[in-house]
């Protein structure tokens, strides 16, 4: 079982395109788009805009497992998606959340969370906590320092227990570190009890690591610590030097 996404835009193709990356990342994960309005007669696309039955019909289809999550785009869709919370019945109603998230990043965030065996609170966390842009003056991807989570070195309550390990990899993979082998990182340490920095971001953030941009050749700097720390290093060790089974 695993928490489900519902992903509400007011495009139909870009909620569908936002579920197709997000499933990239958790296959075992329901993700739902539901995006745009119906079409009219003789108009089989949809059209901009959101539906509350749409909304109403996509936390139906997520529902199966341990809650869902709502990601939305615009303010009028975050209020179609309030609305259908509220046609819930409490039952129903206390299983489900509304995410305050960017869509992509937010999503693949939480389809990552989801697909590890999260809780529905650590779900919403992980997609509240996603956040990436990009520095307009120096064209360079950075993350929010609230978005840097626990893996952050100097963050208070970094687990000072156990080992503490340290690895420099190259990434021989033409890609780099794109979208899949992010996803391949989080959701591995996410299993492990350490506390593991990529480049000084955490490692068990998919969107923090594609945000380094790194590329082919791009040094991989790994700092761990706690019970599992060389576990992780050794994990993050193998995947890089195999570059994640990708050609170079």
């Amino acid at each position: 079982m695993s928490v489900g996404l519902v992903i509400v835009s007011h495009s139909e193709k870009i909620a569908e395109g936002v579920v197709e990356l997000a499933a990239q990342m958790a296959p075992d994960v329901v993700i739902v788009a539901a995006g745009g309005v119906a079409g009219g007669d003789g108009d089989a696309a949809g059209r901009i805009g959101t539906s509350f039955e749409r909304v109403q019909s996509g936390i139906g289809r997520a529902m199966g497992g341990d809650g869902v999550v709502v990601l939305t785009d615009l303010g009028s869709a975050v209020m179609t998606a309030e609305m259908a919370l509220e046609f819930l019945d409490a039952e129903a109603r206390g299983s489900v959340r509304l995410a305050e998230a960017a869509l992509v990043e937010g999503a693949v965030a939480a389809a990552v969370q989801s697909q590890s065996g999260a809780s529905l609170e650590d779900v919403l966390r992980a997609a509240e906590a996603a956040v990436v842009s990009i520095r307009p003056d120096e064209l360079e991807p950075f993350v929010s320092q609230g978005a840097t989570g626990r893996g952050k070195p100097d963050s208070p309550g970094a687990a000072s227990s156990g080992s503490h390990v340290s690895g420099v990899f190259t990434l021989p993979n033409r890609m780099g570190l794109h979208a899949r082998p992010a996803a391949l990182l989080a959701s591995g340490l996410l299993e492990l009890d350490a506390d593991v920095t990529v480049n000084g971001v955490d490692a068990t953030s998919v969107m923090l690591l594609m945000s380094l941009g790194l590329g082919q050749g791009r040094t991989v700097s790994v700092e761990a610590s706690g019970p599992d720390a060389q576990a992780a290093l050794e994990f993050i060790g193998d995947a890089v030097e195999s570059g994640f089974g990708e050609p170079s």
